[in-house]
């Protein structure tokens, strides 16, 4: 999946030179996070968060100071330099960035200009929709060896059954490197006959244990 299919196109922005009471209340009106702050020529040269806008603004207690304080520009505040994907960025080594960096939001740009955003949020629902979770279906977790075709192999135990499969995962079993856990999902509420074509198949079947049934 790629950025461009996930991201959002409209984005809210400030320049550089906006005071900080007018980021202030775009975050209210529009109930955003983060705010990329870009330049004449709709490059990305900052971003400010609801946290840095909270940061900045003056407690409660010093009323005198609040108007003051709320009038500095927004570069005053803002991070800079700022992280940025490209549109045809995969979803999946966008989810490590936003990981190693410890952020909640990237802006999307195409030779140097800003044409989209992607938060915490939507890579949230993206993973939810890769991993078929958004569908009613049953999950089964498949111990299997770590070797090339195994899992053609195992998904033709499915395509017999005729059952639709919503997603397919693959993770390290980890107290043995020499095998894998295939995690599929499938469209059904009852996956006991193909629990049963897997294991007749020599296949050892971790998730769901089901009463009665050895794995």
């Amino acid at each position: 999946m790629l950025v461009e299919e996930i991201m959002k196109e409209k984005v809210i922005t400030l320049s550089p030179e906006d005071t900080i009471e007018a980021a202030l209340k775009l975050l209210q009106e529009h109930h955003i996070r983060h705010i990329p702050i870009t330049n004449d020529k709709n490059e990305v040269v900052g971003i400010v968060s609801d946290r840095d806008i909270r940061d900045a603004s003056p407690s409660i207690f010093e009323k005198e100071t609040i108007h003051e304080e709320l009038k500095n520009p927004i570069y005053s505040i803002m991070t800079a330099p700022v992280t940025t994907v490209h549109p045809l960025d995969f979803v999946e080594e966008i989810a490590s960035i936003f990981y190693e960096q410890e952020i909640a939001c990237v802006p999307v740009t195409r030779d140097d200009m800003l044409v989209g955003i992607i938060t915490e949020k939507d890579m949230l629902y993206t993973l939810i929709q890769l991993t078929g979770t958004h569908v009613q279906s049953s999950q089964i977790e498949i111990k299997v060896i770590n070797k090339p075709g195994i899992l053609p192999q195992v998904t033709q135990v499915f395509g017999k059954r005729k059952v639709n499969i919503s997603s397919v995962l693959i993770y390290p079993y980890k107290p043995d490197p020499r095998y894998k856990i295939i995690v599929v999902r499938i469209q059904t509420m009852n996956p006991l006959s193909t629990i049963e074509d897997l294991k007749s198949e020599g296949y050892e079947v971790l998730w769901p244990k089901m009463p009665g049934i050895p794995s």
